[in-house]
């Protein structure tokens, strides 16, 4: 079972949106990935936490072996998706919780769009990384499914990676934002576009 979750308006951190890479270099098993930093307490957290209190509760039966599963689990960042941002010494983690989701190569490309529709299809733009957007430190709108693996060596509260969207500007969390086209004023003709020659 899993559970199919909308989150809205969270940051993007450590993206790989565009190209699956491997996990460990050379275990033969690339994935895309995504961090999500959500305030803790919003919408967001709470379907978090709702889809994740669900998705234990169907797994299992009896519910003080579900919890004790889980109690095991959490904060465990190899085996919880879902964790204490201030746990990691990274720059916008402090005071968030933090989603990290994956999608394995094998299962497809993660699906990337824009905020503006395209006036050829009407739907939303589909993004490519020449656009230079989303970016670490953006803000987007994501979908993700939470799941559990209950069974064998790797059990784990896990969230696979469906979709981003991105929704506005942040600040970067490394290397700078892409350039646009505002970032220059038009040439006029004349002695402006003389000298460009």
């Amino acid at each position: 079972m899993s559970t199919k979750l909308k989150l809205l308006d969270v940051r993007l951190s450590f993206p790989d949106l565009f190209e699956a890479v491997e996990f460990k270099a050379g275990d033969g098993k690339p994935r895309y990935n995504a961090s999500f930093l959500v305030v803790p307490g919003s919408e967001n957290d709470k379907k978090i936490e709702a889809a994740i209190a669900a998705e234990v509760k169907a797994a299992f039966a009896d519910a003080a072996k579900g919890a004790k599963w889980l109690a095991g689990i959490r904060g465990q960042s190899n085996k919880d998706c879902y964790t204490d941002g201030d746990k990691k010494e990274y720059d916008g983690y402090e005071g968030m919780k933090v989603l990290s989701s994956h999608r394995r190569a094998k299962d497809g490309p993660v699906g990337v769009y824009g905020n503006v529709i395209d006036p050829q299809t009407g739907k939303v733009v589909v993004l490519t990384e020449l656009a230079g957007k989303p970016y670490a430190g953006s803000y987007v709108n994501a979908t993700v499914e939470i799941y559990l693996q209950t069974k064998g060596e790797n059990q784990g509260v896990r969230s696979g990676l469906q979709a981003v969207q991105f929704a506005r500007d942040g600040d970067a969390f490394s290397g700078s934002k892409p350039a646009t086209p505002d970032d220059f004023d038009a040439l006029e003709q004349g002695a402006d576009a003389e000298a460009m020659t």
